[in-house]
């Protein structure tokens, strides 16, 4: 079975559209048809009804979905298993959060080096939106992350908190900070629901960013006061020309490790979940 097939029935599923389905996928409309056919014919099953209301599932279709998921993600691990990885006895790709980079992607790729010595590691920083979806294709087979997106195939695993200071190069008093003078940081929907509920008078501010290198640079260039990861913050201060504003309060940014349902008991991935947590703990996470 031409894994094509699969990939254009589970898109369908998604979209409900014949249409919308072709416009993402890159394909006319007649091939989105001509794939579901073939593979209704393959299964002697039909999978979607069309009507006004939309494409819907049959029963079988219904029925076929989480079977169909797990051919998918099994196509993705066996591309993996025959690929050159030198020596190596498995291959594993690693989703990282973009702004757990610059202060912790060496010492958890260290970590999961020492775990599974006998691994070939591929890691891509990045979102959690893309990274949710490259767990689910297969495309990932763990990520660290700050936005969970529940799906059927996902499983999370809390991990401890990031702490995030505020810092400035005009002054240490929260008070003297006004929305002009700010980046407001936007790491994640968890992260914008607390400093909404702890400072709404600086969410008006007409800069705002999504990464805290990134808020770090634009103080450094245009001054004014952001929060960015405590680690970055102290490290900020020390050089000079930044303040710590030491009445704003700490925000704390929830962390997950995150993978595939079918991984989740599975012992490889229950180590690594666990050698992330003692990272963030010992770099002072909780």
């Amino acid at each position: 079975m031409q894994i094509e097939l699969i990939d254009t029935f589970l898109d369908l599923i998604e979209t409900r559209s014949f249409h919308r389905s072709a416009e993402r996928l890159g394909l006319t409309q007649s091939t989105v048809s001509g794939r579901v056919v073939a593979l209704e014919q393959a299964l002697g099953a039909r999978l979607f009804t069309r009507s006004r209301a939309g494409t819907q599932l049959t029963t079988e279709g219904l029925k076929f979905e989480p079977h169909a998921r797990l051919l998918r993600q099994e196509w993705m691990m066996a591309r993996r298993a025959v690929a050159q990885s030198g020596t190596a006895a498995l291959s594993l790709r690693i989703g990282i959060q973009n702004d757990l980079v610059p202060a912790h992607l060496g010492a958890l790729i260290a970590a999961f080096r020492a775990l599974l010595p006998q691994a070939a590691l591929y890691v891509e920083p990045d979102y959690s939106t893309q990274m949710c979806a490259d767990l689910v294709t297969g495309a990932l087979d763990f990520a660290i992350l700050f936005t969970p997106k529940p799906q059927p195939d996902l499983y999370f695993d809390s991990l401890p908190d990031i702490p995030y200071r505020l810092i400035s190069t005009d002054t240490e008093s929260l008070s003297a900070i006004t929305p002009e003078r700010y980046v407001c940081a936007n790491f994640s929907p968890a992260f914008e629901t607390a400093h909404h509920q702890l400072l709404p008078h600086l969410t008006a501010a007409p800069l705002s960013v999504g990464q805290s290198s990134a808020v770090a640079l634009l103080l450094t260039h245009l001054g004014g006061a952001g929060y960015v990861m405590e680690s970055h913050a102290r490290d900020l201060v020390a050089a000079g020309g930044f303040q710590m504003v030491t009445d704003a309060p700490v925000i704390r940014q929830p962390v997950y490790a995150a993978m595939h349902l079918r991984n989740r008991t599975g012992t490889t991935h229950k180590r690594m979940a666990e050698a992330a947590r003692r990272r963030l703990q010992s770099s002072g996470a909780r």
